[in-house]
């Protein structure tokens, strides 16, 4: 299946096309709109030549950190996200021999999948969660238990980056995290006010 969360042609054939474009884009995904975060690793591979995990957790930090902070940057913090991206491909060389698919390949339950990906830099609880759901919605990649430790993430809707397969479903992911974020900031501002008699 093609994925299409980038909604630009190039992009999206990147991130269909190699697991560890689609491994950075879910690490980029943070603090910047999630179509831009997942455009991210093609500019690394227009600018750098390669994805290749090795080749980016051997570049040098400096050069690689202007390349990705060149704008249009890869993410609103480039300088700092080159580096999260040289420590990913990092472990993914060390532990998964330079095969990100290796990563869920591998894994033959829910629970060994979501602890790998909680193990990866960059990576807590909710994006190793996101990140599960993503591969067993978009690539059929579903070991033992997935629904479990995904919670609400493997339901159907449109909850997360998981559920963006065409411009529609974007906007409809977009619309569910500004509701959800403003229901935060209610329920914050109810328990900021004081007590009254």
């Amino acid at each position: 299946m093609a994925i299409q969360i980038a909604q630009d042609q190039h992009a999206d054939e990147v991130l269909s096309s190699s697991p560890f474009a689609l491994l950075a884009g879910m690490l980029l995904d943070q603090q910047f709109p999630m179509e831009r975060a997942f455009a991210g690793p093609a500019k690394v591979l227009d600018r750098f030549g390669t994805l290749d995990p090795a080749a980016i957790a051997d570049a040098d930090p400096e050069a690689f950190a202007e390349l990705c902070a060149t704008p249009p940057a890869i993410h609103r913090y480039g300088r700092s996200m080159a580096g999260r991206l040289q420590a990913l491909a990092r472990v993914v060389v060390d532990e998964y021999d330079g095969d990100a698919a290796r990563i869920w390949v591998g894994a033959t339950t829910g629970e060994a999948l979501l602890g790998r990906l909680k193990a990866l830099p960059g990576f807590g609880e909710q994006k190793a969660k996101i990140f599960t759901a993503l591969l067993a919605k978009q690539l059929d990649v579903k070991p033992r238990g997935w629904t479990t430790v995904v919670g609400d993430y493997g339901k159907k809707g449109f909850r997360s980056v998981a559920d963006v397969v065409d411009p529609e479903s974007l906007a409809k992911v977009r619309a569910f995290k500004q509701a959800a974020k403003q229901a935060a900031k209610q329920a914050a501002d109810q328990t900021a006010e004081p007590a009254t008699d």
